[in-house]
């Protein structure tokens, strides 16, 4: 019976995710867009907090960077960079797009650039582009989601039933609350990811030196593998070109989720003291990352690295230190899954299915929800059953696509001259050479697909704006001169 304790924990997070987030939207009106979309812009900083660093804190801190650590060695501390860089947008320009979703109604990152540019045809594509990114990213957890079960069971659960149980939970609760649902869960589960990698990164330093200090682990490495403590990596495939523009394509991504998160703040001061502490959150990466290099003596020979931290927690943890990372890391996984299927489901229907077929906005409220299930079915579920790639390239490939729409951002927020048709050309043009750069020819020269798309990108945008016709003087307006109306920042 004890040898079951871990999986009963694990699985108990099942069962608590699903009563706090079918519980969030009670009061609520779950069959419109500003209800079920951008949860009535009614969470306070707190849950805004946890939503936003649970969001980013997810399959691949515990399970893929340990696997990084253990494959690689330093290049996983990539993921601290970058979090740290995509804090600092957040605190620039999210309290930005609280104030224009609350004066001109945007719901999501595409409504925005729609009304800026003028065009259902820019928005329509970029909702369809940046999903790319985000469906990666809802896979990456997904598969996360099916390891942790299948090893938490002993194998009893294949992965192709843990995917299926994970979205089955996911679309419970994601039906009935909405992102209200993706926040009340986020709290709880963001702080119960916190303990839990501090707990077991403590315990797994103790039990392989004998204390707390790590020190004597990468002094071993110094000795026995230096390999795995300089770039590029115990693999040697991690240059310093490719390693430094995958920390650039992602601290370029601005991600659609991550978007409609800030829109569900209360305030834009909530949203400002909410991501002013975000990088504090994110030192639950180093814990794992840790556990990831004693897994480098203690699991040489690991079939998937993926599971390193689940595989060491199972053989030598106590049962409940154990079933307590199994249910972390199940939380993690689903908590950056759940909003990134909420982004893109509510995106295809305001941005590409209400424009194309010209719907009513009640129409559109009623239908928004109700795509998440085609999505889980025909998308995710099939991809993650087949499990790509490993978990961090899957993350990778899809900031190249979400980094695209970068140049257009800088045309909301930065650059009245943008046009749609420079946006629109270089969007394109962009997505194709990261499409070439990511599957044909990968990564030339070392560098990034992404970054080779904003080679191409930026210039079409810039140089093609410059040559056609702006957006009108009242849409410019609007934008670039501070609204006497605007909402206030106070709560």
């Amino acid at each position: 019976m004890t040898q079951h304790i871990p999986f009963i924990i694990t699985a108990a997070y099942l069962v608590i995710a699903v009563v706090i987030g079918a519980g969030a939207g009670r009061g609520h009106n779950m069959r419109t867009v500003e209800g079920w979309g951008v949860g009535s812009r009614s969470m306070g900083p707190f849950v805004i907090y946890l939503l936003v660093a649970a969001g980013g804190v997810s399959a691949y801190t515990f399970m893929g960077s340990p696997g990084w650590a253990h494959d690689k060695g330093v290049p996983a501390l990539y993921v601290v960079v970058y979090l740290a860089f995509m804090s600092f947008v957040a605190w620039h320009i999210g309290p930005k797009v609280w104030n224009f979703g609350r004066r001109f109604g945007h719901a999501t990152q595409s409504t925005t650039i729609t009304d800026r540019y003028e065009s259902p045809l820019l928005g329509g594509l970029t909702a369809v582009v940046v999903s790319i990114g985000g469906i990666a990213y809802a896979v990456l957890q997904t598969i996360g989601s099916a390891y942790i079960l299948n090893v938490m069971s002993f194998g009893l659960i294949p992965t192709w039933l843990g995917v299926i149980l994970t979205l089955a939970v996911i679309s419970i609760y994601l039906f009935r609350s909405g992102l209200r649902a993706i926040g009340f869960t986020n709290a709880f589960q963001g702080a119960l990811m916190f303990i839990v990698s501090f707990m077991v990164g403590l315990w797994a330093v103790n039990w392989f030196t004998g204390g707390f200090d790590a020190t004597p682990i990468f002094e071993r490495l110094q000795q026995d593998a230096p390999e795995f403590l300089t770039l590029p990596g115990a693999l040697g495939d991690m240059s310093y070109a490719f390693w430094t523009t995958s920390i650039l394509i992602s601290f370029f991504s601005i991600w659609q989720s991550h978007w409609i998160s800030w829109m569900g703040a209360k305030s834009a001061r909530s949203l400002k003291v909410a991501t002013t502490y975000l990088p504090l959150y994110y030192l639950v990466l180093i814990p794992m990352i840790i556990v990831g290099f004693i897994g480098i003596f203690e699991y040489p020979d690991i079939a998937a690295s993926d599971k390193v931290a689940i595989q060491l927690a199972v053989d030598n943890m106590p049962v409940i230190v154990a079933g307590l990372l199994g249910a972390g890391t199940l939380a993690a996984s689903m908590s950056s899954s759940e909003p990134n299927i909420h982004a893109t489901a509510l995106t295809y229907s305001k941005d590409v299915l209400q424009p194309l077929f010209k719907l009513s906005n009640e129409r559109t409220g009623r239908m928004t929800r109700w795509l998440i299930f085609p999505l889980m079915a025909l998308i995710i579920a099939p991809i993650s059953i087949m499990e790509p790639a490993s978990l961090v390239y899957i993350l990778l490939i899809g900031y190249g696509f979400t980094g695209q729409a970068f140049p257009i951002m800088i045309g909301i927020f930065y650059w009245p001259r943008a046009t749609k048709v420079g946006a629109l050309v270089g969007l394109i043009a962009g997505s194709i050479v990261t499409i070439l750069f990511s599957f044909v020819f990968v990564h030339p020269l070392g560098i990034h697909a992404g970054i080779w798309g904003f080679a191409v990108n930026i210039p079409c945008f810039v140089i093609i704006s410059l040559l056609t016709k702006p957006a009108s003087d009242e849409t410019l307006a609007r934008y670039f001169t501070k609204s006497k109306k605007a909402a206030p920042a106070a709560d």
